[in-house]
C-alpha cells in the first residue's frame, strides 16, 4: 500500500495552544486544518482523509464505515472515549494516542487543587478582597479551615504514570499514600489496598483514571457514603467518573470536605450543571481542564503527535490503542 502524498485533516486545532508548533511531518501529505469540527460535520470532513488527527471530537461508527481511504487516527491526547474503537478495529484503522506528556503538569494541578482546598486558599483570598481583614482588627483571622498534608493520608485510584507521579508528590509532602485496588474486586492485588478501605480512611482522595466502562461511575452516592473522613475530592482525569449530583449531595451532607475539579461531563458544562451551581462555593474549585495544559506539556504532546505519525507511515505504529 502506497503511504505517499496522503491527506492529513485536524479536526480541532483549536484545542491546543495558538503558541505550539507543529512540525510538518517528514513524508509528501497535504493538511487540512479545522479549529473547530462539530459532531454533524466529522464524517463530510474526514471522508477523503487517509489521517485524521482529533483532540476531543466524537469520532463515531458511521463516519469511521464512510471514510474508505482512513488509515489512522491519531489522538492529540491519552484519553480515547471519544473515538469508536470497535468501529475501527471492524475497519482496519489503527488509532494511537499521546502517552506521558503530561508526566508533570497533570500532578502539579492535583496537588495546586490540593493545596488551594486544604488551606482554604481561595476562600481567604476572597475574604481579604472582600474587606474581612480590616474589618478583623487583628493580623490575622481565622474564618476558613487550614489543614496540613503531611500526616495525612492520601489515597489515589488509578495504576498508571500519572497516578504514580501523583503518589511520590504526597510522599515528598509527608503524606501516607494508599493505592486502591479496582472496585468490586475480590483482592486489591500487591501493593494495593482494596477499594471501600481507601475510601474510608483518606484525607485526600485522587481520581487519577481513563474513563471507560470499568471507571464511569466510579465515585457515587455508594462510595461517598463510605468515605468517613470526610476527605477532599480531586477529580483531573475525566468528568464521567463522579456522579456530579451526588458530588453535590455529599457537600451538602458533610461526607466530604471539598472539591476540586478539572474536568465536567460533557464540557464546556451547562450553566445550571451541579458542578457549576456550586463552583462558587469556598470550599469548590472548578478549573476548565487545563491540569495538562502547561507550556511545555502542550508543546511536547504535539512533537508526539507527529512523531506517531510518522512511525506509522513508517511502518513502525506507536501507542496503538
Amino acid at each position: 500500500m502506497a503511504l505517499a502524498g496522503l491527506k492529513i485533516v485536524f479536526l480541532d486545532r483549536d484545542t491546543l495552544s495558538p503558541e505550539t508548533r507543529f512540525r510538518p511531518p517528514a513524508f509528501a501529505h497535504s493538511l487540512v486544518v479545522h479549529q473547530n469540527t462539530r459532531p454533524d460535520e466529522v464524517a463530510v470532513r474526514i471522508a477523503d482523509a487517509d489521517i485524521v488527527i482529533s483532540n476531543k471530537v466524537p469520532i463515531r461508527a458511521d463516519a469511521i464505515i464512510g471514510a474508505k481511504r482512513l488509515k489512522l487516527i491519531a489522538i492529540a491526547a491519552t484519553g480515547t472515549d471519544p473515538v469508536d474503537l470497535a468501529a475501527c478495529r471492524a475497519a482496519g484503522v489503527t488509532v494511537c494516542n499521546v502517552r506521558d506528556y503530561a508526566a508533570n503538569t497533570v500532578p502539579e494541578h492535583v496537588f495546586a487543587l490540593i493545596l488551594s482546598l486544604r488551606r482554604s486558599i481561595v476562600a481567604y483570598r476572597q475574604s481579604v478582597i472582600d474587606g474581612r481583614w480590616q474589618q478583623s482588627g487583628q493580623f490575622c483571622f481565622f474564618d476558613h479551615p487550614i489543614a496540613d498534608l503531611a500526616g495525612s493520608t492520601l489515597g489515589i485510584f488509578g495504576s498508571g504514570s500519572l497516578g504514580s507521579a501523583v503518589a511520590r508528590l504526597g510522599e515528598a509532602f509527608g503524606m501516607r499514600v494508599l493505592r486502591a485496588g479496582r472496585k468490586g474486586a475480590a483482592e486489591a492485588g500487591e501493593g494495593r489496598t482494596p477499594f471501600a478501605e481507601v475510601l474510608a480512611t483518606s484525607d485526600v482522595i485522587s481520581l487519577n483514571c481513563p474513563l471507560n466502562a470499568e471507571t464511569r461511575g466510579l465515585i457515587g452516592r455508594t462510595e461517598f457514603a463510605l468515605m468517613k473522613r470526610h476527605p477532599i475530592l480531586i477529580n483531573a482525569s475525566r468528568g464521567g467518573l463522579v456522579d456530579e449530583e451526588a458530588l453535590v449531595e455529599a457537600l451538602d451532607a458533610g461526607q466530604i470536605a471539598g472539591a476540586g475539579f478539572d474536568v465536567t461531563l460533557p464540557e464546556p458544562p451547562p450553566a445550571d450543571s451541579p458542578l457549576m451551581r456550586i463552583a462558587s462555593r469556598p470550599n469548590v474549585v472548578v478549573t476548565p481542564h487545563v491540569a495538562w495544559a502547561s507550556r511545555e506539556a502542550i508543546q511536547a504532546l504535539a512533537d508526539q503527535l507527529v512523531e506517531n505519525i510518522e512511525l506509522f507511515v513508517a511502518g513502525k505504529p506507536r501507542n496503538t490503542v
